[in-house]
């Protein structure tokens, strides 16, 4: 009988695995890949001022419906470009996930008043993809 070694791609692994892309970076390369697009069709929405979202005054991040667009669009895409580094394996792949993530979170609160149904989720998705970029390098120092 063979066995199937779950670390058999390039990539991510931590000190003394250089080249091996885990499971939880494969992971957060595809919840980044997810992320992404979805952000991106978020993005499209508000940009072409959609009435999908609610309005409110007296927010302290009411920016314009097109200007929330421009944002989720842009971090759409980063979310994309740094989902295929993770999953090709390069070496700013994590780092671009992290920092994106990260990003996308904050945006995502800011967000919650105009569309607290979507926010929601994609703020735990995030999280999800936060913690699987982490993850490893934490067991590592173990």
């Amino acid at each position: 009988m063979t066995s199937i070694s779950d670390k058999s791609e390039r990539g991510h692994g931590g000190p003394g695995r250089e080249g091996v892309l885990d499971s939880a970076s494969r992971a957060a390369g595809a919840l980044l890949m997810l992320s992404g697009p979805l952000s991106i069709l978020m993005g499209a929405a508000g940009i072409a001022e959609d009435s999908l979202f609610a309005t409110s005054n007296g927010y302290a991040y009411n920016f314009p419906l097109t200007a929330w667009g421009i944002i989720h669009l842009v971090i759409g895409i980063a979310l994309t470009v740094a989902g295929l580094g993770v999953l090709a394996g390069r070496s700013w792949g994590r780092g671009a996930g992290v920092v994106t993530a990260g990003v996308s979170l904050i945006t995502q609160f800011m967000f919650v008043p105009f569309y607290p149904g979507w926010a929601i989720p994609v703020m735990a998705l995030d999280l999800l993809i936060l913690f699987a970029l982490t993850r490893s390098h934490i067991e590592a120092a173990r």
